[in-house]
């Protein structure tokens, strides 16, 4: 039984020693278990029986009968990469059988531009949100944490109660890789949060911040949801996220000129060229504000007024300028 003992190896040792969240080392698992289960369908028993031939085989399954995208399959390459790359290094496979040694990299898709929202869909969001029960309240303070702040769905339902200054308008998250940082908010933001805090009742520090109907901490999976249901409710034609709002939230101090630097801090983001994609978003409004430049309706009210002759390329005895 190589393929469970060699998954629990590297998952439940290597990927826990190197510092990896629940949620990475979960979908890493899902992917090596559907890998193998099509190994097995297909014959291949063990993971050291498995080629290069078969790894490219696989993929054509994913593109083909999966509908995987170019994404997709590069990341399935990169964990099943990671997988036999452990295995070498903890003695478990011999170098020369590692089937993604040499493997050939496979160009990455253009990276799609993300879709925001704009000032007034933010507004219809936060207003579809009724102030009626304690549920209503508590999601209003959702968007408008999520959207104030840009952190992630998983920061937002791992926040606790004793991570929430509302004196110094900051709270504090853990990001990926364990990684914790303090994120500041405005005054707007601490109404809405304030309001959630009145009417739900003071807790322990340690309590979930935002919590269901029965007390327990919301799930992120429930996190999605509550939003998708809200933009349905406020009728929005993008399908809504916590991650579109975070977009929306990068994309819009963008367009308020904040610096690349000071977003990447406030996202968490480790690199600066994760943060930069939120600049094409701000060249591509420039260049639909470009394209709605009324020269195009003033050229057709002066043509008339040209002369229908044709004109010199240039004036006789002019000196020809020299390129």
């Amino acid at each position: 039984m190589k393929w469970s003992y060699w998954l629990a190896l590297y998952l439940r040792t290597h990927c826990v020693a190197r510092g990896l969240s629940p949620l990475s080392i979960a979908a890493y698992e899902a992917t090596l278990a559907q890998f193998r289960a099509w190994c097995e369908a297909r014959g291949t028993r063990e993971p050291d029986a498995v080629t290069a031939r078969a790894v490219l085989e696989y993929l054509e399954y994913l593109r083909r009968e999966r509908d995987n995208g170019a994404a997709a399959v590069n990341r399935t390459v990169t964990i099943l990469r990671g997988f036999y790359r452990a295995l070498v290094a903890m003695g478990q496979l011999e170098p020369r059988a590692n089937p993604l040694a040499g493997f050939p990299r496979i160009r990455a898709a253009a990276r799609k531009l993300p879709t925001t929202l704009d000032t007034d869909e933010v507004t219809r969001l936060l207003g579809a949100c009724q102030r009626d029960t304690v549920v209503a309240i508590r999601d209003r303070a959702l968007v408008a944490l999520l959207y104030g702040t840009g952190i992630r769905a998983s920061e937002c339902a791992g926040l606790r109660e004793g991570r929430v200054d509302l004196r110094a308008l900051t709270l504090t998250v853990r990001g990926k890789g364990g990684h914790e940082r303090t994120v500041p908010f405005n005054e707007e933001v601490a109404a809405y949060l304030r309001e959630y805090i009145q009417v739900r009742g003071l807790q322990l520090p340690a309590a979930p911040f935002f919590r269901s109907r029965r007390g327990a901490a919301l799930s992120r999976g429930t996190l999605y949801e509550r939003i998708r249901t809200l933009g349905r409710r406020a009728r929005l034609a993008k399908p809504l996220s916590p991650h579109r709002l975070r977009h929306t939230f990068a994309s819009h101090l963008v367009r308020e000129g904040v610096n690349l630097v000071t977003i990447r801090d406030l996202l968490g983001h480790r690199q600066i060229s994760s943060t930069q994609i939120y600049l094409h978003v701000t060249a591509q409004d420039l260049r639909h504000a470009a394209e709605r430049h009324p020269i195009a309706r003033l050229l057709g009210t002066i043509e008339h007024l040209l002369p229908s002759v044709r004109l010199p390329f240039q004036r006789p005895g002019a000196r020809c300028a020299t390129a």
